[in-house]
């Protein structure tokens, strides 16, 4: 493969306080790529990982770096072509669903620029967040996407978002009015992108990002069965929502 990418066995979290409490534990493994240096698998292997420009904002640019170039482009940001890492789910057997895409974008001497976190929801929606990180990966941002369908869409997210290294380690709080934090956390550890631990992981985590989207229907279900209400959805019509 790729000697600059890495899998990251991990266990992701969620805990909701109010106005039930409920967590969510689910075991998965994500990809950290180059966006210059995407992999290419063997021929034989390709079903269990692709990376693909459509699965990524809005979904018409040639690349996912071009794709993410233009994003900045947007908001007055020009890296010269500086190094942009990016954590996420490969397309597997077909399927993906990324509920979360973190970019690390740098200039070109390697200096951190900005972070750019790319939200999906499981309505087809996307919808990006430009952070501007301090040294510990620190920020925050308004609530601007419809995620959950028991949260309306207000608030505002603290994120930790450190580069991976040899541990992948993040965390976001959405804190709102009058009401306990909703928490979330991704921890795990890296392992090279060698072709055994992609089947590795692939025997121990099949239909990978299929079992994300279907944990995340069933998690929904059972709190809407306890009472939960639902909250509106509001579709918005920025290009990052066009698929």
């Amino acid at each position: 493969m790729v000697s600059t990418a890495a899998l990251y066995p991990c266990v992701v979290r969620h805990t909701r306080r109010a106005p039930v409490h409920h967590a969510l534990r689910h075991r998965t493994y994500m990809w950290l790529v180059d966006t210059d240096h995407i992999p290419e698998l063997p021929l034989p292997l390709r079903p269990l990982a692709r990376f693909r420009a459509r699965d990524h904002f809005t979904g018409r640019a040639p690349s996912i770096r071009a794709a993410l170039d233009g994003f900045l482009a947007e908001h007055g940001i020009d890296l010269e072509g500086g190094r942009v890492m990016m954590l996420t789910h490969a397309r597997v057997l077909g399927h993906v669903f990324n509920p979360l895409t973190l970019y690390w974008c740098h200039d070109p001497d390697g200096r951190p620029r900005c972070v750019v976190a790319e939200v999906h929801n499981t309505y087809g929606g996307r919808h990006a967040y430009l952070l501007h990180t301090d040294p510990a990966g620190r920020a925050d941002v308004d609530k601007e996407f419809y995620v959950s369908p028991f949260y309306p869409v207000d608030g505002r997210y603290h994120m930790r978002l450190p580069l991976p290294g040899d541990r992948l380690q993040l965390s976001l709080r959405l804190d709102r009015p009058g009401s306990p934090p909703f928490t979330a956390t991704v921890h795990g550890t890296r392992r090279p992108a060698t072709t055994g631990a992609l089947l590795r992981l692939s025997l121990r985590h099949p239909w990978s990002t299929l079992a994300v989207s279907a944990a995340i229907r069933f998690h929904g279900i059972r709190l809407f069965l306890r009472g939960l209400p639902v909250q509106p959805r509001q579709v918005r019509h920025d290009p990052e929502n066009a698929t």
